[in-house]
């Protein structure tokens, strides 16, 4: 029976199996699993980070781990809302809009 691919191994795998693997393996598998904070505690890091940074393209992977994680939609939205001060206001206008993309799609 053949392995399901990860996320990291169906996006770039086939180009950039290193990158894949780095991913799957320190990313996800030793700095996610680390106990100095909950996987709830750190999609909220993530998903803040990437909102202030504008880096749109890794925010809804993201956005949708974090409600895996426990974060509440509601719990998103005052996230992004509050960065909206601090990030830039079309930071969260791109975020808030990937969030409500999410929502309408049933995640």
């Amino acid at each position: 029976m053949a392995e399901q691919q990860s996320a990291a191994q169906k996006a770039i795998g086939d180009i950039a199996p290193k990158l894949a693997d780095l991913t799957d393996e320190v990313l996800f598998g030793d700095v996610w699993e680390r106990p100095g904070l909950s996987p709830r505690d750190r999609s909220l890091v993530t998903v803040s980070t990437l909102v202030a940074l504008y880096r749109t393209d890794q925010l809804g992977f993201h956005l949708a781990k974090a409600l895996e994680n426990g974060v509440t939609q509601e719990e998103l939205v005052e996230a992004i809302t509050h960065l909206a001060f601090y990030a830039g206001w079309p930071n969260a206008m791109s975020a808030v809009t990937q969030l409500k993309a999410l929502a309408e799609n049933g995640r």
